[in-house]
């Protein structure tokens, strides 16, 4: 059993879920209804937020293999870890987030980023 929250798992399978209705019941499990999503490219609020902006995502990007690429680092409901977006083998964008639970387990929010970190 991994030692971070199954919620985590649940996002993941969201985002490899090819049926919206099974996404949607993936997303609500692991799913704080006040969820806050941010990346370079969205600052989303709320389930419908997430689910609307994650399908849009999966529409610029059809047929693509989401994967956590690092183990997961914890601490005082934070969790980082590194992941990837393959297309037909190819990696498309790489990055990595940092995750916060609430005490349920639910993602409360997810703050992501992409590409490795610059150098000094």
């Amino acid at each position: 059993m991994p030692d971070y929250p199954n919620a985590l798992d649940q996002l993941l399978a969201a985002w490899n879920e090819q049926d919206p209705s099974v996404a949607n019941e993936y997303l609500k499990q692991a799913l704080s209804p006040d969820v806050r999503f941010v990346d370079p490219t969205a600052d989303v609020r709320g389930l419908e937020g997430f689910e609307a902006n994650m399908q849009h995502v999966k529409t610029k990007i059809p047929g693509a293999v989401y994967t956590r690429t690092s183990g997961v680092d914890c601490h005082h409901g934070f969790h980082r870890y590194h992941w990837a977006i393959h297309l037909e083998g190819k990696l498309v964008i790489e990055g990595f987030d940092v995750t916060e639970v609430d005490t349920s387990g639910r993602v409360l929010q997810v703050i992501g980023f992409f590409g490795e970190m610059p150098q000094l």
